[in-house]
């Protein structure tokens, strides 16, 4: 999926999201949260699935949530293309469909050796958050880009630590 289409997606969402009271979908607040998650790297489902890629991405992260809606995260992990990549950004989810938070991952990524030399490089990743507890899985639906860099879905564990 490119970039334009998950915009356009947004946009023709957008009008469902408005609808809050007795809505599909429900705000979040934005108050002030202290948690810090230990992260896994992904496991990842690509849609391009005949090219041979690694969808066993280990690695380690951590998102640390200052806000009900916000959250930074870093972390590092063994990329599609089988080589390390490290990644820096915030998470912002201001809707709920239920138990499930919805936003995007706004991050710098690199390690790609198809997209700017292996670089740093951003993205805007729509991503899912279903917390339980001190356990929770992130979402990300992960667009392609032309022929440097391979999407699909991935899914990480997460752990709180307080």
């Amino acid at each position: 999926m490119r970039p334009s289409s998950i915009a356009l997606l947004l946009a023709c969402c957008a009008p469902l999201v408005q609808a809050q009271e007795g809505g599909l979908f429900t705000k979040i607040e934005a108050a002030p949260a202290s948690e810090f998650w230990l992260d896994t790297g992904f496991a990842t489902a690509h849609f391009d699935s005949d090219k041979d890629l690694n969808g066993a991405n280990k690695g380690l992260g951590a998102e640390y949530r200052f806000s009900g809606t916000m959250a930074a995260t870093a972390g590092r992990f063994y990329n599609s293309d089988r080589r390390w990549s490290n990644y820096a950004g915030l998470i912002w989810q201001p809707y709920a469909l239920g138990p499930v938070r919805l936003g995007l991952a706004l991050a710098a990524f690199d390690g790609y050796p198809k997209m700017r030399d292996g670089g740093w490089f951003p993205a805007a990743i729509p991503t899912l958050t279903y917390e339980y507890g001190r356990v929770g899985l992130n979402l990300g639906i992960i667009p392609s880009y032309r022929d440097r860099l391979y999407g699909g879905i991935s899914f990480q564990l997460k752990f709180r630590l307080r």
